[in-house]
């Protein structure tokens, strides 16, 4: 069996385990990835780049190295194989848990529990819930679908088309590390930089294939290509500019604004701004957008691969 079959065989097992199955309860491999950082942190943490650079090595290549020996171990056996390629899979990636925690917050909304929404943000993203009313938790949900798509499903998936069960670990570690030191406070300013510029050029070709997939697979295709061409490239990030814009445009609704981060107030540009505020009936839109990106990201993978190979022959 071919590794374009090992990937596409396994990648799709793994996403119907996440469907099915959502992230392990108990376990998790990435929150195992997590203390062993936060340990490799306390070890070297200084204010300087350069120990910075040393942690996001050290993290990032140990999870690589050891998923290309698993890799190796198993490369006679096809059915191992797809099995470690799979399980791989349903451990990086995470659109149900993402959708769950979406939708549940939604039916707060619709309930009109706006505490109980804001006692539940905390789990999908870091803004500040006490500093949001109702439309801006739902504009937070729709952010946080749109840019997580990216960042726990396609991106993941993009890399294990490029590089396998290394390639899928690899992301996780580099979008876990990113999360945990990339952030722009005085602690990992400089400690963090290494980590967060990875993390720009590892997200840079899922983000792509993100916005690309919400403007072919959502309602308003040429709004989600308006909004992206006019608007991605005033965002701060330049991974989550274009994916946001794109599902903007594509459900027709005004994202980005003014935010709040662990009590800093940021102002962001406005994507989309002829289209409406988002309704609490948007984070389901999001939802269910995010899902077919998700599935048409493996085709796209796969198909990527199979085209690689026939080059390579």
């Amino acid at each position: 069996m071919g590794a374009d079959r090992v990937f596409a065989y396994g990648a799709a097992a793994g996403l119907l385990g996440d469907l099915l199955l959502g992230d392990p309860r108990r376990g998790h491999p990435v929150a195992a990835f997590g203390r062993a950082a936060a340990a490799v942190e306390r070890k070297l943490w200084r204010d300087d780049r350069g120990r910075g650079a040393v942690h996001t090595a050290v993290c990032v290549g140990g999870v690589v190295t050891l998923a290309g020996l698993a890799a190796r171990a198993v490369r006679r056996s096809p059915a191992a194989s797809v099995a470690l390629t799979g399980v791989a899979t349903w451990a990086v990636v995470g659109g149900t848990s993402l959708a769950r925690e979406a939708r549940a917050i939604g039916r707060s909304l619709q309930a009109g529990d706006v505490e109980a929404a804001r006692e539940r943000l905390p789990h999908l993203c870091g803004r500040d819930p006490q500093a949001l009313d109702a439309d801006g938790i739902a504009r937070a949900v729709v952010e946080s679908v749109a840019e997580n798509t990216s960042d726990a499903v396609v991106g993941a998936l993009v890399w294990g088309a490029v590089a396998g069960v290394p390639g899928l670990v690899g992301f996780r570690a580099v979008n876990t590390l990113d999360a945990m030191v990339g952030h722009r406070s005085p602690r990992y300013r400089r400690y963090g930089w290494a980590s967060a510029r990875l993390d720009d050029v590892a997200g840079w070709p899922g983000a792509r294939l993100t916005a690309v997939l919400a403007a072919l697979l959502g309602p308003d295709p040429r709004g989600a290509v308006r909004a992206w061409r006019a608007d991605a490239g005033r965002h701060p990030s330049p991974n989550a500019g274009p994916v946001e814009a794109s599902f903007a445009g594509a459900l027709g609704v005004r994202l980005g604004g003014t935010l709040s981060y662990g009590g800093r107030v940021e102002h962001r540009p406005v994507l989309n701004g002829g289209g409406r505020p988002v309704a609490v009936t948007d984070i389901d839109r999001a939802v269910r957008l995010s899902r077919r990106v998700g599935w048409l990201a493996l085709a796209a993978g796969v198909a990527a691969r199979r085209v690689l190979k026939g080059r390579a022959t």
